[in-house]
């Protein structure tokens, strides 16, 4: 099956301020990074904050611009489209933000909010039938029709965040983006909206690119993982195998602090804490990115950029070390 969706050598780099003589570093927000998404798949990014990932789900979606490398979706290079390309490929591929306040504007109400992209696409003929189109988006979501009339911040954030879903699929996506989609509501709403995605994921044999920095939600909804860290994948593989045998030293640190509900003092995971801070994008270590905070970290390690070895079927790692994990 050919894949929906292929990254290759994706490259970000920002701008800093500078001297009046000299620019400043770049800041390397991005650098490298490859990985192909099938249709139906749902494919998890996970790391800690300014490890890249939002800013690999706004390049997909060309929000941003990328300083180098190649995304193709569906066959098309979506990084050399036209405008005209564009406007096609966005009715194809919608985010759903992390911020659901933020993301709707507040002086509409949800019937418009929804019913938006459905003008812009020319998706419903007259009023009745774009109305009725909202009515079955809010009830897939788990809202109803009595709410059409109503402004976001009349919702709960559950209830924004679903509408931010509504919205997206309004235009019968083939992929979506959603970018810490869960972080900023309540644990337990958390799960309802995470339930929610997958039940749509599934039903409607959705693409999904599932960005969090925590691996748990991201293992419970995701086939496979990809594990970032200053802008570079460090291991990527299915989730289950990737959280039951991690074989890099960063996967195996971040699932060290994921909490568990009922721990067995015998075989619960060792905490491992991190030395030193993250490195600064604009000046990352040489080699491997993660050596500076690595406990198994050898001479090595700063030598040349680590390539990607498979450990499993579908599981790849990017440590010279075979000996530790």
């Amino acid at each position: 099956m050919n894949a929906l969706l292929e990254v290759t050598d994706l490259v970000k780099h920002f701008r800093t301020p500078g001297t009046l003589f000299r620019p400043g570093p770049p800041l390397k927000a991005v650098d490298g990074v490859s990985f192909s998404v099938q249709p139906g798949e749902v494919l998890g990014l996970v790391g800690e904050s300014g490890s890249g990932k939002s800013t690999i789900g706004n390049l997909i979606l060309r929000l941003e611009r990328p300083t180098a490398g190649r995304i193709v979706f569906d066959g098309q290079d979506i990084t050399q489209a036209s405008e005209s390309a564009l406007r096609a490929f966005r009715r194809r591929a919608q985010p759903i933000f992390q911020d659901p306040f933020g993301s709707l504007d507040p002086r509409m109400t949800v019937e418009q909010i929804v019913a938006e992209a459905l003008i812009i696409h020319r998706l419903a003929r007259g009023r009745q039938e774009r109305r009725q189109r909202v009515v079955e988006l809010l009830e897939m979501v788990g809202l109803d029709a009595g709410q059409l009339a109503r402004f976001p911040h009349q919702f709960s954030g559950g209830q924004r965040q679903r509408i931010g879903i509504a919205r997206a699929m309004a235009v019968k996506p083939d992929l979506i983006i959603a970018d810490e989609a869960v972080s900023a509501l309540d644990v337990s709403i958390q799960a309802q909206i995470v339930n929610l995605l997958r039940d749509l994921q599934r039903r409607l044999r959705l693409t999904m690119i599932f960005i969090s920095h925590d691996l748990a939600v991201v293992e419970y909804i995701s086939d496979r993982v990809a594990v970032l860290y200053l802008g570079r994948i460090m291991e990527i593989g299915p989730a289950r195998e990737l959280v039951r045998r991690p074989k890099h030293p960063y996967t195996e640190a971040l699932l060290s602090a994921v909490p568990e509900p009922d721990p067995d003092p015998d075989r619960s995971r060792r905490r491992i804490i991190l030395q030193g801070d993250l490195p600064s994008p604009t000046a990352p270590p040489s080699g491997c990115v993660f050596r500076t905070r690595c406990r198994y970290a050898i001479r090595a390690c700063g030598e040349a950029v680590p390539a990607f070895r498979q450990v499993a079927a579908g599981h790849a790692s990017a440590c010279i070390r075979t000996d530790i994990l």
